[in-house]
């Protein structure tokens, strides 16, 4: 079955950077799009960036552009998010996703949280 593990997020401060990681199983990698969603406490989810099956082609929410850089390695099954210059309003849950078949897949989303 499709799963999704997500690791690599924690408590940092404003301006700081993290790099989390998406593990990705059950599936062909490298034909789909992934993506990158967070939800904040009371917020509904949100897109943050998403990739090609090849990695050619990235998308990004307005408010993460310039910061935040999405990347894949196919060869490991695993999708990133480089995240520069946090802020106090980037802390959210942070999700990884892929549409497959006919369905959405989420992780169990890694925890970020932007605070002094």
């Amino acid at each position: 079955q499709v799963q999704l593990v997500e690791s690599g997020g924690g408590l940092v401060q404003p301006g700081g950077s993290l790099r989390l990681s998406c593990a990705a199983s059950g599936f062909a990698f490298g034909m789909y799009e992934m993506s990158w969603y967070r939800q904040a406490p009371g917020k509904p989810r949100e897109l943050v960036a998403s990739i090609s099956s090849t990695g050619g082609s990235t998308n990004y929410a307005d408010s993460m552009k310039g910061r935040f850089t999405i990347s894949r390695d196919n060869a490991k099954n695993t999708v990133y998010l480089q995240m520069n210059s946090l802020k106090p309003e980037d802390t959210a849950v942070y999700l990884c996703n892929v549409y497959w078949i006919i369905r959405d897949y989420w992780g169990q989303g890694t925890q970020v949280t932007v605070s002094s």
